[in-house]
C-alpha cells in the first residue's frame, strides 16, 4: 500500500471518531479543527515565557541583559537546583488548564501541556538522565487518585524519549496546603518533606535529574525536593514546570501551588 492509500485509509477510519468525539479547545471546550489546540479566542490569552530570561531562575527580562546576566533573585538567594524553566505565565487560559488537570480530573490535558513544556525546556531535556515528578503524600494521592505532576512528567519523558521514574522521590510527611501561606511559610511547610528511598538511590546517584511540577510559585516546593535529590547524590537537578507565577503576581495567584 502506497503512502497516499495509507493516508486515505487512516482518514476514513478516523472520520467516525471525529463525528462522535469532535476536537475541542483545551481552554474553553469549544469546537476546533484539530485536537490538542486552542481556539482563536483562547490562543491570544496564553502568555508564553520567552528569552531573554535569567539563565538560572528562568524569569523573563524586559530586554536582553547580556550573556550570563543573573536576576537579583538568583544572586541574593541561589537555589539548590541548577536551572528552572516554565512554559507559560500562570494566568487566564493557562490557569484554567492547570486547574482542570489538578481538580477536574482532566488528565487528557497532560500530553498537550507537556508539549509546551518541552518547547521551553529543550536544553534541560538534552542534559537529562531521568525525569522525576514532585510527589504527593500518599493520603493526598489516594484522595485525588492521581498526581498531576506525575502525569506531566510521564508525558514529558515520553515526548523527549527520556527515562521516567515516579519512585525516585517520595513525600515522607503530609504538608499543609500552600494556599494562604507567605513565601517563608511555604518554605517552612515543605522543609524536610521529601526523601529519596534507599531502594531508589541508584536512580538519582551521579545522574542528572529533571524535576517536574505543574506550577512554580515561590519555588519552595521544588527547592525542597531538589535538596533531597542532591543529598541522595544527584549530579545536577533542573526544574521544569508548566506554568510560572511571576514575581509580583504571587498574591493574586495564591491558589497556584496546593
Amino acid at each position: 500500500m502506497g503512502l497516499l492509500e495509507a493516508g486515505l485509509v487512516r482518514a476514513a477510519l478516523s472520520a467516525p471518531a471525529r463525528l462522535l468525539f469532535p476536537p475541542v479547545c483545551l481552554g474553553c471546550r469549544n469546537l476546533t479543527a484539530r485536537p490538542g489546540t486552542l481556539c482563536a479566542s483562547c490562543w491570544p490569552k496564553v502568555r508564553f515565557l520567552e528569552q531573554p530570561w535569567c539563565p538560572v531562575m528562568g524569569t523573563p527580562f524586559s530586554h536582553d541583559m547580556g550573556e550570563g546576566f543573573l536576576s537579583a533573585e538568583a544572586i541574593a538567594n541561589p537555589p539548590p537546583f541548577a536551572r528552572a524553566r516554565s512554559a507559560v505565565i500562570y494566568d487566564g487560559v493557562a490557569r484554567r488548564l492547570v486547574q482542570g488537570l489538578k481538580f477536574a480530573d482532566r488528565t487528557d490535558l497532560a500530553p498537550w501541556m507537556a508539549r509546551w513544556m518541552l518547547r521551553a525546556g529543550k536544553e534541560l531535556a538534552e542534559d537529562c538522565d531521568v525525569v522525576v515528578p514532585v510527589p504527593l503524600h500518599r493520603r493526598r494521592f489516594f484522595a485525588r487518585r492521581f498526581n498531576q505532576s506525575a502525569e506531566l512528567a510521564r508525558a514529558f519523558a515520553r515526548l523527549a524519549r527520556l527515562e521516567y521514574s515516579s519512585a525516585a522521590l517520595v513525600r515522607k510527611r503530609s504538608t499543609r496546603q500552600q494556599v494562604g501561606l507567605g513565601a517563608r511559610e511555604r518554605e517552612a511547610n515543605v522543609r524536610g518533606a521529601f526523601l529519596v528511598p534507599d531502594e531508589s538511590n541508584h536512580i538519582v546517584r551521579a545522574r542528572r535529574v529533571l524535576l517536574v511540577d505543574d506550577v512554580y510559585t515561590t519555588g519552595a516546593t521544588v527547592a525542597a525536593a531538589a535538596r533531597s535529590l542532591k543529598r541522595a547524590g544527584a549530579l545536577t537537578v533542573d526544574v521544569i514546570t508548566f506554568a510560572r507565577v511571576l514575581p509580583g503576581d504571587f498574591a493574586e495567584n495564591d491558589d497556584a501551588l496546593i
